[in-house]
């Protein structure tokens, strides 16, 4: 009777902590919707925190010897075993809601301080057999160049990586002599301005990063150079931040000069959104969409993130058609050559 007593009391203690997370769980989404008071919201999420506390203590000093207990109670019968059953399962219904609030909010603190998940979009790159459109990617560098390149540098590329990728050689040249170059110094010590050329990188769009924050509100545009390598599941995570932008939800205070975004670590993001339909016009008549211009800048940054990229899948199909002949070599070998000298039997007359 006392070991059913003191399993009541855990079932009681369990269940009362899972009403009470429940109930200010309820209460903080409820605040949340009509009072965004982040004042209030922080005091009832550490008044939950020290009633979750207490009443873990509280649990814990009543717990009998889990052990002992499990061997009573399968010794009970009629009554008895009926009422520990019920008790049984009032403890684990108490746990399970208890564990289900828990990982709600753990996701919830890991999605505000790491971002929602990307999405997976279907990259028509990423197959063993599959090229890169090149098509998008020259599409791609005119969203860079019209909207990105005001505050984003690319200072890994080059105006002749462009060459054979995305446009002819007589194109690359007329767009970088479009730049002004500074370079010397001359025969006189000095330096100069000159046009620009295939072996230049891509220009600057600030001459440090000290006038890039300056410029930027504080904030430090990143190199895109190897964004899509740099960022975890990096395709997505551009696209869906690129595509990304609404309005913040309740309870959610977004300083002035920031702008919401879920996909952005924190949420809050300095860049305002670029991409709007019609923001440029496709030389090749492609609609501007928003989805479209994102997906062929992702392109582009894909490209120069790996430009080896097809060149690497035709290595590796050329190595494995090389390795394959030489398998078909070694079974040969082993058929019509190893396997005689492996089974021969050598025959000892021994002579007494």
């Amino acid at each position: 009777i006392e070991t059913i007593v003191a399993t009541a009391k855990v079932a009681f203690v369990s269940f009362l902590v899972s009403v009470s997370l429940l109930l200010l769980h309820l209460l903080f989404i409820l605040h949340s919707i009509f009072n965004p008071n982040r004042a209030l919201i922080l005091w009832i999420e550490m008044a939950g925190g020290v009633i979750q506390q207490l009443l873990r203590r509280k649990l814990q000093s009543h717990s009998p010897n889990p052990l002992f207990v499990s061997s009573i109670i399968t010794k009970n019968d009629g009554a008895g075993s009926t009422s520990s059953r019920s008790l049984k399962a009032l403890a684990l219904i108490g746990a399970g809601v208890s564990g289900l609030l828990g990982f709600a909010t753990t996701a919830s603190a890991d999605e505000s301080e790491h971002g929602l998940a990307s999405p997976s979009y279907p990259w028509p790159h990423e197959g063993i057999l599959s090229s890169y459109d090149h098509a998008s990617i020259r599409r791609g560098h005119q969203v860079y160049t019209q909207v990105c390149a005001s505050c984003h540098s690319m200072s890994l590329i080059s105006y002749r990586d462009l060459v054979g990728v995305a446009y002819t050689e007589g194109e690359v040249k007329a767009m970088a002599a479009e730049i002004e170059v500074e370079d010397g110094p001359n025969d006189e010590g000095e330096m100069f301005t000159r046009p620009g050329k295939l072996s230049d990188r891509f220009p600057q769009p600030y001459a440090n990063e000290s006038a890039a924050r300056f410029a930027n509100g504080g904030a430090y545009p990143p190199d895109l150079s190897l964004v899509t390598k740099a960022r975890h599941n990096g395709q997505n995570y551009v696209f869906a931040l690129l595509t990304g932008y609404r309005d913040p939800p309740a309870g959610v205070v977004i300083r002035e000069g920031l702008h919401y975004n879920p996909y952005f670590p924190g949420g809050a993001i300095a860049m305002p959104k670029m991409l709007n339909d019609g923001a440029v016009e496709y030389e090749d008549g492609t609609p501007a969409t928003e989805s479209q211009m994102g997906k062929d800048v992702v392109s582009f940054l894909s490209w120069a993130a790996e430009p080896e990229m097809e060149e690497r899948k035709l290595m590796g199909f050329k190595w494995i058609f090389v390795l394959s002949l030489a398998l078909l070599q070694a079974a040969y070998y082993r058929r019509l050559r190893w396997s005689i000298l492996k089974s021969r039997k050598l025959v000892l007359d021994v002579v007494n």
